[in-house]
């Protein structure tokens, strides 16, 4: 009963609001927000996250959510869903496999290298790590990444999901976590004019700094019941956090996730390339 009002109460608020076209399929550049616009989108309400509303994760291909399905994530690169409250997927932290050519050949200077090698996401080859280890290099990445939020606001999303926050983890010692949170508060804050909330990926270990030193406002965990730190997210998040088990993990984990949250969060389990309805290693299963 809980989600349905959920449900009813976002389709009021976004009332009005259409999907719009999608932001550009590749890299682009602008400038921030006018004083005039910022003060504008202040005065706009921003939705809130809506805890426990049924979410699926799309971010690999797009299509038709279920009718009861309250949130969806998509690629910043594909329009929202009208009528739902729709989490703009950008990779703010790391490169995307298709668009290296576009770092290489503009921006190779905000590539992390170690002894002059490229430094990759060892777990997604081809997603080369963004050098956030600087002032000057966190302002010239978000003169790349500023224009991608612009572009899921005007498209009609309500948040972005900026991945991959942990990549000082994977980069063999040359960022380090407080690189990686001063670049998100610079995503927050551009996303703020924009009238647009910010999710935590993953990243357990920053307790409660993530709302109240970065200002995310929900949280997207993917595989917390498989690594036994889901309450690490719902202890800062309440019921705005959404949880993401995959099936190449025992299904046990999934399992146990619904009988221990399922009922205050949204838990869903997905194939592990998340792909769209059709595919034949399609998986998309809630609590």
């Amino acid at each position: 009963m809980r989600r349905a009002l959920v449900g009813l109460a976002l389709a009021g608020l976004l009332l009005g609001c259409s999907g719009g076209p999608a932001p550009s399929a590749g890299p682009s550049t602008g400038t921030a927000p006018s004083a005039s616009e910022s003060e504008r989108v202040e005065i706009r309400k921003v939705p809130p996250f809506p805890g426990g509303g049924r979410f699926d994760y799309q971010i690999g291909g797009p299509y038709e959510p279920d009718a009861d399905v309250v949130v969806v994530g998509r690629d910043r690169r594909e329009p929202p869903v009208p009528g739902r409250y729709n989490v703009c997927y950008v990779n703010a932290f790391q490169t995307q496999p298709d668009e290296a050519g576009f770092w290489d050949a503009e921006h190779p200077d905000l590539l992390v290298r170690r002894d002059g090698a490229l430094v990759e996401d060892p777990g997604w080859p081809g997603e080369r790590l963004l050098d956030t280890s600087t002032a000057a290099k966190r302002e010239a990445l978000m003169a790349v990444v500023g224009p991608w939020l612009d572009g899921c606001a005007s498209a009609g999303y309500q948040a972005v999901e900026p991945d991959n926050l942990d990549s000082w983890r994977r980069s063999r010692g040359m960022l380090t976590r407080e690189d990686n949170l001063a670049f998100a508060r610079l995503v927050v804050e551009r996303s703020r004019l924009r009238a647009l909330l910010v999710g935590q990926k993953n990243t357990p270990e920053l307790g409660s700094a993530g709302l109240t030193d970065v200002g995310f406002s929900f949280a997207v965990a993917e595989e917390c019941q498989v690594y036994e730190e889901c309450d690490a997210y719902t202890d800062v998040y309440g019921d705005g956090v959404v949880e993401v088990e995959y099936t190449d993990n025992p299904r046990s984990a999934y399992e146990e996730a619904c009988r221990a949250r399922g009922d205050r969060i949204s838990v869903v389990l997905r194939d592990r390339d998340v792909v769209p309805r059709g595919r034949p290693d399609h998986t998309y299963e809630p609590c």
